[in-house]
């Protein structure tokens, strides 16, 4: 098989490539699959079922679908997917089509486009490919294949023949040597020692940087082992597993003076045949790997028994996962046949458990921080949203970042004397830096208007506040400067700016007084039961900013039937390319057409519009609030 030219155009075995314009829509199967290591076994479910359900529905040309042509398919899609999932690393368009010329198409698309598909067509014969045996195996098995490039998309396809048409009867012409070539594209027969050196001498850099470049950036520990076996197995391996161990648990809950619950967990079992997964799987639970006290590599047990009539004997060897000094896991290795494991093979499967445990340590820090940035995030908001007498309020609240402090507040709480007060707020930036100033301007406000200031008299004290909290970390800052010897550099916080929509309600016989301020925030809209829309306060500038400011309130009354809307900038400047959601008054717009509907309604409606607005998902947290009289 020849090189795939990178060029903009389909390339093929074929005179043509697919044709399906005017196909019965029954006949094609579209899905799209997350890039991760399930990926390849959910396209191979996806495409069995497809085949199933055609035959089912005898549609035209299953009749020549064979048991023969859907293994065929469920290869080829398995290492196309699989192709797209290790060199793109995006999500995957997957297509499985059956055209009227007695033939299943395969597409496999993937959003990396300036990534080839690798072969090894380009590399001596007498070497052992580290990769390409996919596409070599696509080759052999379909009647014609190539790929196509587009703007932002790279698919690669394959067209398998069914039995009876004449490409099929073509392709059995060869049947034995086309099973001589999957065999050897599967299985290469054994190379010399000196050989394998060389391979491993020159193709150890390449392995590893690709590996690094897989495993940099995941985020699950249970990833990072599923795509350590995907990485080992077929090429330095026929069978891996991981074992992950809490770092608190130390050397004392291992094997059999382990108590309930404790010692290693296996977290990822990788065979290169699927069938063998689960036997595999059950015979390594009895025999989790004890530590050892040197780093170097330790033999393991042979699991013969779980490994068919083929693999009653070989060599596995067991690998410490450890990171920053800390014991993480075990990385087993198998492969049958063998006496022992080349040195070469060792020494590159040491340097992979190196980066393995680093991946698995960086992901057990950013779960870490996770978990603290969801307690605090828990921490700076409300517990409950307060029940208003003759008024319904519905919220949303979603914050960008799910691992982290947002920069949007809410609160709505009773302040005594008949009074309750609500506040919607963001903080510039976000993170550690954005909790800080929630942390500070949530419980003032509600001391504060728990001790009875006005409106303006809140905003007032709250800018104050921020600007001399800002004073003192700036004293704090040159202090620590000098202490440092004048070392040049970032020291201490920057400016703390918060915009804030702070409101206090008073209900009464037939309406709610409503008195609030807008400080550098949206401003909120008033909606009429008959789909009036006015905006409810003037704009002020931001708390943080400027010093001895003053402050003014507004107030007006909600009758029954009047709603109240309340939202961040990450409602008003949501964005579709150049334009944003409020762009010509595109959000008082939208607030005209739920003249009618209640809070919740009017929520869920502005919330989806709001979504639907960008073809990506929000770059930027979305808090709205809704008070309606009753």
């Amino acid at each position: 098989m020849g090189a795939i030219p990178t060029q903009r155009e389909t390339t093929s075995r074929a005179p043509d490539a697919p044709a399906h314009h005017g196909a019965d829509p029954r006949t094609t199967m579209r899905a799209t699959l997350s890039g991760s290591p399930l990926a390849p076994g959910s396209a191979r479910g996806l495409v069995r079922a497809a085949l199933r359900e055609w035959t089912e529905l005898a549609l035209p040309g299953t009749e020549h679908l064979t048991d023969r042509l859907a293994d065929d398919a469920t290869v080829v899609v398995s290492e196309l997917v699989t192709n797209a999932v290790v060199h793109a690393g995006t999500d995957v368009e997957l297509i499985c089509r059956l055209e009227d010329t007695r033939s299943v198409v395969v597409e496999v698309a993937d959003h990396h486009p300036s990534r080839a598909p690798r072969d090894n067509s380009g590399e001596p014969a007498y070497e052992t490919p580290e990769f390409g045996r996919g596409l070599r195996l696509v080759s052999t098995l379909a009647e014609a294949w190539g790929v196509t490039y587009r703007t932002g998309t790279k698919t690669v396809w394959a067209r398998l023949p069914a039995e009876g048409s004449p490409a099929a009867e073509e392709l059995e012409t060869y049947a034995g040597e086309r099973g001589l070539r999957v065999a050897e594209i599967l299985a290469p027969e054994p190379r010399r020692a000196e050989r394998d050196r060389d391979w491993l001498g020159r193709g150890a850099l390449s392995f590893l940087a690709e590996a690094s470049d897989l495993l940099a950036g995941q985020l699950d520990e249970d990833l990072v082992a599923a795509l350590a076996g995907q990485l080992i197995v077929p090429r330095l391996a026929d069978w891996c597993a991981v074992w992950l161990e809490d770092e608190a648990m130390g050397r004392g809950g291992w094997g059999e003076d382990a108590g309930a619950g404790a010692g290693p967990r296996l977290a990822r079992v990788w065979h290169g045949s699927e069938n063998r997964i689960e036997e595999l799987r059950g015979a390594l639970e009895k025999h989790p790997p004890r530590p050892q006290d040197s780093l170097r590599p330790a033999s393991y047990p042979w699991p013969g028994d779980s490994l068919g009539p083929h693999g009653t004997h070989g060599a596995a060897l067991a690998y410490r996962l450890i990171a920053g000094g800390r014991p993480l896991g075990t990385l087993v290795i198998g492969r049958s046949g063998l006496p022992c494991f080349p040195d070469e093979v060792t020494g590159l499967v040491e340097d992979l458990s190196r980066r393995v445990a680093l991946a698995i340590g960086a992901a057990r820090q950013y779960a870490r921080q996770a978990t603290i940035s969801r307690v605090l995030q828990r921490g700076l908001l409300p517990g409950a949203v307060a029940e208003i007498p003759g008024v319904h309020s519905a919220l949303v609240y979603e914050p960008c970042d799910k691992g982290g402090p947002s920069g949007d507040f809410y609160d709505l709480f009773p302040a005594g004397d008949g009074r309750w007060c609500f506040a919607l707020g963001d903080v510039q930036g976000k993170g550690p830096e954005a909790a800080v100033v929630i942390g500070l301007a949530r419980p003032w406000l509600r001391l504060l208007a728990r001790e009875g200031y006005r409106v303006a008299d809140v905003l007032d004290r709250l800018n104050q506040l921020l600007l001399d909290d800002a004073t003192e970390a700036a004293d704090a800052a040159a202090h620590a400067l000098v202490a440092a010897g004048g070392m040049p550099g970032p020291v201490g916080d920057g400016p703390r700016f918060l915009s804030l929509l702070y409101g206090e309600l008073v209900p009464f016989d037939g309406g709610v007084r409503c008195t609030l301020a807008s400080a550098g925030h949206p401003l909120p809209l008033l909606l009429g039961p008959d789909g009036s829309v006015a905006t409810a306060a003037r704009p002020q500038t931001l708390l943080g900013v400027i010093e001895d400011v003053t402050y003014t309130s507004q107030t007006f009354e909600l009758r029954p039937g009047d709603s109240l809307l309340c939202v961040t900038d990450g409602v008003t400047e949501r964005r579709s390319g150049s334009v944003q959601f409020d762009d010509g008054d595109g959000l008082a717009t939208v607030l005209a057409g739920c003249a009618g509907l209640s809070a919740e309604l009017i929520a869920e409606r502005i919330k989806r519009l709001v979504h639907e607005f960008g073809g990506r998902p929000p770059e930027d947290d979305m808090a709205l609030l809704v008070l309606q009289a009753e």
